[in-house]
């Protein structure tokens, strides 16, 4: 059973860690939207839909600082399809220290861990961020 989301995570992982400036994979809503995430959060530079119809990718520009140092030091796939992950908002643990965010499925949609709490709405987590 193939797992698109963790393919998603494998190819910036691989590609941050050649230094790789951009990474294209297969499109999806669900990828799109948890990439405009990390895109809101700053970790990485700019995420952009490419192509028509069957053909469509996704177009993910990596954040390096000055140094080659990449934004994203860690990611990891919390909730696989082989066994599903779900937390009540109030049992959402930070990422880190708060220094990472960790990416929920809502029935209000994809939002991260602070905003979940915020809202008191819990759901699947789906991967975190640091």
């Amino acid at each position: 059973m193939p797992d698109p989301i963790s393919d998603m995570l494998t190819s910036i992982r691989n590609a941050v860690a050649v230094r790789q400036p951009t990474v294209l994979i297969p499109f999806s809503k669900l990828k799109y939207e948890l990439l405009e995430i990390l895109e809101k959060k700053g970790f990485i530079e700019k995420v952009e839909k490419r192509g028509r119809k069957a053909k469509k990718i996704i177009k993910i520009t990596l954040k390096y600082s000055k140094d080659g140092e990449s934004a994203i030091s860690g990611l990891k796939r919390i909730s696989k399809p082989g066994q599903r992950i779900y937390s009540p908002w109030n049992k959402i643990k930070r990422v880190k220290g708060g220094l990472g965010i960790a990416i929920i499925s809502t029935s209000k949609g994809l939002m991260t861990d602070q905003e979940a709490r915020k809202n008191k709405i819990g759901g699947e987590i789906l991967c975190e961020v640091w």
